[in-house]
């Protein structure tokens, strides 16, 4: 790992998941989800929305995909990073300025949603635990955030 400031440990059940942030591309999502990260904000959040071949989505506290955190949701900050496998990229409703805590990770190629939706990081090891989560909307017994690191503070 490079800049362990900008480096998430990811617990899930089956192991440590490690992504690169990327301050260059998403500056406040950054510092956003470290923020997050650092309340403890993350730890026992599931997975609720697990697509084969798309992506896993996370970070809703409520397991539903309504919730978010009491911090304010941030303004877009779309770039033409593509969405790629290992991607991790914000979840957002109709309005591009309504990101706030939940995420999702790109199983696959999803080039249709670049420039769409705030590219924040990327999967460096562990993405065998991202293939490895139970499958669903929502899934019936969704894997989870066993807790979520800034590389620095481990």
């Amino acid at each position: 790992m490079s800049d362990p400031e900008n480096t998430l440990i990811m617990t899930l059940e089956s192991g440590d998941v490690i992504i690169n942030l990327r301050p260059d591309l998403a500056p406040g999502h950054v510092d956003h989800i470290k923020a997050l990260a650092r309340e403890g904000f993350y730890d026992g959040v599931v997975f609720h929305r697990v697509i084969p071949g798309f992506m896993a989505q996370g970070g809703d506290p409520t397991g539903t995909g309504m919730g978010g955190s009491d911090k304010p949701n941030l303004k877009a900050e779309f770039s033409k990073e593509p969405h790629v496998r290992g991607v991790c990229s914000m979840a957002r409703s109709s309005n591009p300025n309504s990101a706030n805590s939940q995420f999702f990770i790109c199983f696959d190629d999803a080039r249709f949603l670049d420039s769409q939706y705030t590219v924040w990081g990327s999967v460096e090891s562990g993405m065998e635990h991202i293939d490895a989560l139970p499958k669903g909307e929502p899934p019936r017994a969704p894997g989870k955030i066993v807790s979520m690191k800034v590389a620095a503070d481990a």
